[in-house]
């Protein structure tokens, strides 16, 4: 029983141990060890791959994984930005703008799910792509400062691609709660619905 506990839940100990990279990919950019921090930041991005199939190809899906898996990928995104901006390879403006997404995203969420009124937090293209590029600008900073990989004069592009997708991405999220999330009051329970029906007067009453 307890093996088959471990086996059930081997996506949830792949994204856990992604989780536990987190402080060690800050350590080592702090310390300028780039050419570690780019094999485990490579190593954390094929978990976030083998984690997924594994739990759908074998019907591990759980509600556990499916908190899990997004807050690893944003505290290992968010510590390379924040950790590379204070190094000084990212400007910290763009620093600035991921961090507030994040930040705008998650309070959102939390706002509604406070006011009693939950929004879906299905991602949209912009928000993947932004995501995507995000990866793509860490991994190539990481390849060229530590294993000495040339970036063929990428990174100014692919820095004013992220900035731009950031900002967009957010705008599309803020613009989704605005203009896609209806305030409602909440329902009568049974008891008040029927109390109204009782309480309303017959058809032919008054005339």
């Amino acid at each position: 029983m307890g093996s088959g506990g471990i086996v059930g839940n081997i996506p949830n100990i792949i994204t856990l141990l992604r989780l536990f990279a987190v402080p060690l990919l800050v350590w080592l950019v702090l310390h300028g060890m780039l050419d570690w921090a780019f094999w485990v930041f490579v190593a954390a991005g094929v978990s976030d791959g083998l984690d997924g199939f594994i739990a759908k190809r074998y019907g591990l899906v759980t509600p556990l994984g499916a908190y899990l898996d997004p807050i690893a990928d944003k505290a290992l995104l968010v510590s390379a930005y924040v950790t590379l901006g204070h190094a000084g390879y990212i400007d910290m403006l763009l620093v600035i703008l991921v961090v507030f997404r994040d930040v705008l995203i998650v309070g959102g969420t939390v706002m509604f799910h406070a006011l009693d009124n939950p929004v879906e937090m299905k991602p949209i293209f912009i928000s993947k792509f932004n995501t995507l590029m995000q990866i793509v600008l860490v991994s190539v900073v990481l390849a060229n400062r530590g294993v000495g990989l040339p970036d063929y004069g990428m990174l100014p592009t692919l820095s004013y691609l992220v900035g731009v997708t950031t900002v967009l991405s957010g705008l599309a999220y803020l613009g989704r709660w605005v203009f896609g999330v209806r305030v409602v009051p909440p329902e009568w329970s049974a008891t008040e619905k029927a109390d109204r029906l009782l309480r309303r007067k017959p058809p032919g009453e008054g005339r």
